[in-house]
């Protein structure tokens, strides 16, 4: 691994050369897929354009500090100004080039993702990743904007930029300004990872979300990408297995609708309806669950802590060389369960994601992502 002192100055690195004490360098997203990579878990390969160019492009974009005086005199509650203020932050950060540098640094680590794969234009994932999410005390996760299926060199770098203007999405302001956290030094790294042909995908929880029982992992699945689950277009089919003896002591196999799929040919996803006779058939099979329960484990060993897992199995890729970690992060739900209730139990796993975010539950149908 590449020490954060290493990496100081590094604007873009790839996965192999950044691991977990790199969270100010790559972000959490960054940091975590690094370290998974480095610990041997099957993840789709890819780089992060780091805060270092953050930084770097801020010095020109907000050269006077107008844009971190303008967002540290906002008050939380104030949802108006919030708006008002990250509009104009927004379209500030959207309109200014990236400098000529970076511009080939993140065509180049894009063309070996390209070579690697044998395809001129790889798709890939551009997911924001700033500093101080995926935290126990914090967790931005879903604050700041995620690009899928984007090809095109020109078009990656386009998505980094516009994850950089997310960090001043209104969401993401009054987040920060509720938590009391400081807008002077922060920063934001991008994830560009390729793209996994999601036959089936979801999140995975290394101890239960409603009661924190650790000797448990619930599990979601759904078909397709994993945003039709998370973003609440699906209800997924959802598992609660035992973690010692890999038993499934619970299962849930809901009416999957729909799913998120690449926009053929193009860039991208959209939701299309599941066919008829699949819509109740479950989304992973026996095996998968068990392997899918091994991973869970083998993260959660890893990092000392239980941990909050995206996931995706390929379409493409044959048996046992089909299933991906596409994040890891520390569970931010159902913690220090006897000195405070964080969370109420809810039905499926991926709600307690969104009720960390302070984001309602929604109700199954296309117009709730």
């Amino acid at each position: 691994m590449v020490t954060p002192t290493a990496v100081k100055n590094q604007h873009v690195l790839r996965f192999q050369e950044l691991g977990k004490d790199d969270v100010l360098v790559a972000g959490g997203k960054g940091a975590s897929l690094g370290e998974l990579t480095r610990a041997g878990i099957r993840v789709p390969n890819g780089f992060v354009v780091t805060t270092h160019a953050f930084q770097w492009a801020v010095t020109t974009i907000d050269a006077n500090g107008e844009i971190v005086s303008a967002v540290s005199s906002l008050d939380g509650r104030d949802l108006r100004a919030s708006t008002k203020v990250g509009a104009w932050a927004r379209a500030r950060v959207e309109a200014a080039p990236l400098p000529e540098e970076l511009v080939s640094q993140v065509a180049q680590r894009y063309r070996e993702l390209c070579v690697g794969a044998g395809q001129d234009d790889l798709p890939v994932a551009v997911r924001s990743s700033a500093t101080a999410e995926d935290s126990a005390e914090d967790s931005f996760a879903g604050l700041q904007d995620t690009y899928l299926w984007v090809r095109g060199a020109e078009e990656v770098n386009q998505a980094v930029r516009r994850c950089w203007a997310s960090l001043y999405s209104v969401d993401s302001i009054t987040y920060r300004r509720r938590r009391g956290l400081p807008e002077d030094g922060l920063a934001m790294a991008v994830v560009v990872q390729r793209m996994v042909d999601a036959r089936s995908s979801g999140v995975m929880f290394t101890q239960s979300p409603v009661n924190g029982d650790r000797s448990v992992v619930a599990l979601d699945a759904s078909w397709g990408l994993g945003s039709a689950v998370v973003g609440g277009e699906v209800t997924p089919d959802s598992y609660v297995i035992n973690k010692i003896t890999g038993d499934v002591v619970r299962k849930t196999i809901a009416d999957k609708a729909v799913r998120d799929v690449p926009v053929p040919g193009g860039q991208g996803v959209r939701a299309e309806a599941v066919p008829e006779e699949m819509r109740t058939v479950p989304a992973v099979d026996d095996d998968e669950i068990r392997t899918l329960v091994e991973i869970g484990r083998r993260v959660e060993q890893h990092y000392g802590c239980p941990q909050d897992i995206e996931w995706a199995i390929s379409a493409s890729a044959p048996p046992g060389e089909n299933i991906f970690l596409l994040q890891s992060r520390p569970v931010t739900v159902g913690q220090d369960r006897d000195r405070v209730s964080l969370a109420a139990p809810k039905a499926k796993a991926f709600h307690h994601v969104l009720s960390a975010l302070g984001v309602g539950i929604p109700t199954p149908g296309r117009g709730n992502g």
